[in-house]
Formats: C-alpha cells, sequence, structure tokens
C-alpha cells in the first residue's frame, strides 16, 4: 500500500471545530510535526477535507 507523509504548516487556530478535530484525528497537534499513513480512502478524505493547512507528500 503507498504511504502518504503528511506534515502541518498552517495553524488550527480560528478554524472550524470539525477541521480541528479532523487534524487530531490525523495525528497532527503541533506546527511542523509529520507523520506517515498508508494512503486509504479514509485518511486521503481527511487529508482533502483540510489541506489548506497541510502538506502532503507521498513517500516512495
Amino acid at each position: 500500500m503507498t504511504k502518504i507523509r503528511i506534515k502541518q504548516v498552517r495553524s488550527k487556530i480560528g478554524r472550524p471545530e470539525d477541521q480541528k478535530r479532523t487534524m487530531v484525528a490525523l495525528g497532527l497537534r503541533k506546527m511542523n510535526q509529520v507523520v506517515e499513513h498508508d494512503a486509504t480512502p479514509q485518511i486521503l478524505g481527511m487529508v482533502k477535507k483540510v489541506n489548506h493547512l497541510l502538506e502532503v507528500e507521498e513517500v516512495k
């Protein structure tokens, strides 16, 4: 399965509560934190919801 690396590059302060909860569900709690996940449809849907706060790259 393909893996993706997700980095939080913008703050979640002032964002709607559902976006904040999505960030926590992805494992992102601090600025510039990086996490890796499998590219499942569920994870990709969460990334799409908050993509304006993230940088995403595919891991080889």
